[in-house]
């Protein structure tokens, strides 16, 4: 296996506009997040040498693949490269044995069969060998994709949209058996994925692209707590966002008051913007707290709102709702509580409720 990273910039306007840049370390997983169609294939097929008209910088383990320096683009065949496909790609006619098989022509014909069991053993298909695609269940046949990927062993590997065709159940099956693979990967590892829960579950980076854009890379947690944008943060799921006007200083250090359409909002900010600038806001839907109707008192809280619950739904051990602030139907705020607590509290669609949004927890970013 490689000891060395992948390095990826992406330039170019037709006919696929790609503008990218990122690097994935040895052993690392970096997931490429963002909606069908935004690009992330793409990438993953220019840096497989698959897109011929690709232009920019791709190396890895310190071997060019492709750069203005180079007088052509290293071949496909020639680069170490992995990939898991959507729809797993495998030969319908053959044997899982000899799928694998098929990515081990660089060892002498004898030592094939034998090292391509041994990788099946190692994605716990042993005693499976002999049957064919249309023998496997979709778990059973993603895990001899990922056998055959990772048999040749290659400098990097990339998965796209591996855990989409399979049920969810066989779905968190393959995220365990990969999280226990992955530790035995000295390889950097590229997941193309749409998913955020995926991505926050797999990846020890994102890189959110868009419409072949780069947007913003992180660990899940700076990308879900501390988005660079609106945009950003709609690609990863945020609801709780809003527009607002910086008002001034707060009465506390370390405070900057925004304006919500009318309402004050007190918010953290050790570097605030100017008073008067937009901004977009947003708060996490699990931060957003309800006030008891007996507990804390009042004083220990922040940016206490009244509201209307419209909306209260129960998926599995917790409960959404969806909250009119001053039943207003222009401010909406959604929170997310654990069904005991919400039962507790008499969180149900009709409820007239207080919540509170902890300064600590909005997050500015600059209106674009």
């Amino acid at each position: 296996m490689s000891s060395g990273g992948l390095e990826v910039r992406l330039q170019q306007a037709r006919p696929i506009p790609l503008e990218v840049d990122f690097v994935c370390a040895p052993g690392e997983v970096l997931a490429l997040v963002g909606p069908s169609g935004s690009g992330k294939t793409s990438i993953l097929r220019a840096i497989a040498g698959l897109m011929p008209q690709a232009h920019g910088h791709v190396a890895c383990s310190g071997v060019l693949w492709m750069d203005p320096a180079l007088n052509r683009p290293v071949p496909a065949r020639a680069r170490r490269v992995g990939m898991v496909f959507q729809d797993y790609a495998l030969f319908p006619h053959l044997t899982a044995l000899d799928n694998v098989a098929e990515a081990l022509t660089h060892l002498p014909r004898g030592e094939r069969r034998v090292r391509a069991a041994a990788w099946l053993e190692r994605v716990h298909l042993k005693g499976l060998e002999r049957r064919r695609p249309a023998q496997m269940s979709g778990g059973q046949r993603q895990r001899v994709a990922l056998a055959r990927a990772l048999a040749r062993e290659p400098a990097v590997l990339l998965l796209d949209e591996p855990f989409s065709a399979v049920d969810r159940a066989t779905r968190e099956r393959l995220y365990l058996e990969l999280a226990e693979l992955r530790r035995e990967l000295a390889m950097p590892v590229l997941l193309v994925t749409h998913d955020m829960g995926e991505a926050a579950l797999l990846a020890d980076r994102m890189y959110i692209v868009h419409e072949g854009r780069g947007l913003q890379s992180g660990t899940p947690e700076q990308l879900l707590l501390r988005p660079d944008s609106a945009l950003v943060a709609r690609l990863v799921g945020h609801r709780n966002l809003h527009p607002g006007r910086i008002l001034g200083p707060a009465a506390r250090e370390g405070r900057v008051m925004v304006d919500w359409a009318g309402i004050p909002l007190e918010v953290a900010a050790t570097r605030p913007p100017a008073p008067g600038r937009w901004v977009d806001w947003l708060i996490p839907e699990g931060v957003v707290q309800l006030m008891r109707r007996h507990g804390t008192p009042r004083r220990r809280w922040e940016n206490v709102l009244p509201g209307r619950v419209i909306e209260a739904v129960a998926l599995g051990d917790t409960v959404t709702a969806c909250i009119l602030v001053h039943d207003d139907p222009k401010r909406r705020i959604r929170m997310r509580l654990g069904l005991h607590a919400a039962r507790r509290n008499r969180l149900e669609t009709g409820a007239q409720v207080e919540i509170s949004l902890p300064a600590e927890a909005i997050h500015l970013m600059p209106r674009r």
